[in-house]
């Protein structure tokens, strides 16, 4: 072979070399372009923090884990389980006092039932091992309306509702570890963070209005009012982290706030009641579960529906009516993001909505089911809630 045919490959190789070089480098300054606080897993793509919990994106941490839809049956004291394959319930098991939400943990190896007691003084926690789909022994802990993990995953922040209140947790064995009272938040229930992990924003349920927290520094930023007479609920941040959308069931709709600013900019129609929302897979469009009524205690077959919120221009796409009528309230999206599951609250049944076409699919199951848990998810580490994956 002569010196020239030996160059030709070694100039490819090199030229193969300096191309890889020039497409890593801008997805490496990308990535190191968000500081997010100590410990937490770095923000691979901020055009869309979604990116690690699209389709494809299983951590290994799940692998073996049973497909299941896990439902906390409110009024049932239990948990419903479906396998999504057949669409039908194949476990039901007891768990403490009023399950709010099933919770995946922060390193994915525990789903979490939250046990609030409502008006009673002994909540509890109960695991699910999500290998066996089976549930541990509860674990006493004051009114865990719903629960989150701090970003690094050293901490579970439990949401102590009925005392407006924040419980800092050892996140295995839920030993409390400090408290931050947040006292103009009263209804305290749903969160998300900052892209950089350093505030959340929770919102205010009974008082209508947001309150922000310095993750870092454990105390309250500031409160926001969105309406005298609002209800705010669920809440997502959009995917390049600017946005945070705030779902109001008073106000049907969709409220927009500038995370960095703490202001209101702007308002989504979407529905009755708005309650639960939940990004796509390729997080591009927010699926908005509207309950189908402005009461706490709605009633069966409500006007009920699924908005599709378009995250590049704020506009709802398309609006899915729950045929018959309904109450779709929390879930969360299949890991293929073909389906999204929710719990109809006041019909007693789960709703499984084809995300292409926005077919609905019934399941019969325990008494007021709320806070249903998809598993598995993808993504390297969750939140909290029903799973906020990145």
């Amino acid at each position: 072979m002569s010196p020239a045919s030996l160059r030709l490959p070694r100039l490819a190789l090199l030229a193969g070399t300096a191309l890889a070089g020039l497409v890593a480098a801008p997805l490496a300054a990308a990535a190191s372009s968000v500081q997010t606080v100590p410990g937490m897993p770095p923000v691979l793509n901020p055009a869309n923090l979604y990116n690690e919990a699209g389709v494809g994106h299983l951590s290994p941490a799940v692998a073996g884990d049973l497909a299941r839809i896990y439902v906390p049956n409110l009024r049932g004291d239990s948990v419903s389980v479906i396998d999504p394959a057949t669409y039908k319930v194949v476990d039901t098991f007891k768990v403490g006092q009023s399950p709010q939400h099933v919770v995946p943990s922060w390193d994915l190896k525990t789903l979490w039932v939250t046990n609030n007691a409502e008006g009673h003084s002994d909540g509890s926690l109960t695991p699910i091992d999500a290998r066996t789909g089976k549930p541990g022994a509860s674990i006493p802990v004051d009114d865990p309306y719903n629960m989150y993990f701090t970003p690094d995953g050293k901490q579970a922040i439990v949401v102590a509702e009925a005392h407006a209140r924040l419980d800092f947790r050892n996140p295995h064995t839920m030993a409390l570890e400090s408290s931050l009272q947040v006292p103009g938040c009263k209804g305290i229930n749903h969160a998300d963070y900052s892209i950089d992990g350093r505030y959340a924003i929770f919102t205010c349920e009974f008082g209508g209005r947001l309150a922000k927290i310095d993750i870092v520094h454990r105390k309250v930023l500031g409160y926001l009012q969105l309406d005298k007479h609002g209800m705010p609920q669920d809440i997502r941040v959009s995917p390049d982290g600017k946005v945070f959308y705030v779902a109001d069931m008073m106000a049907d709709g969709v409220f927009l706030i500038d995370g960095n600013s703490f202001q209101k900019i702007g308002f989504i129609k979407t529905g009755v009641g708005t309650h639960g929302l939940y990004p796509s897979r390729d997080g591009s469009k927010l699926y908005v579960a509207n309950r189908g009524s402005n009461k706490i205690h709605g009633p069966r077959k409500g006007k009920g529906s699924v908005s599709v919120i378009d995250f590049a221009t704020r506009k709802v796409v398309a609006n899915w009516p729950i045929p018959g009528g309904g109450s779709p309230d929390m879930g969360n999206v299949s890991a293929d993001g073909r389906t999204l599951w929710l719990s109809g609250r006041f019909d007693d049944v789960v709703y499984a909505i084809d995300t292409g076409t926005g077919k609905v699919r019934k399941i019969k199951v325990g008494a007021e089911p709320h806070g249903l848990a998809v598993w598995p998810q993808p993504g390297r580490y969750s939140l909290g809630h029903t799973g906020i994956m990145r």
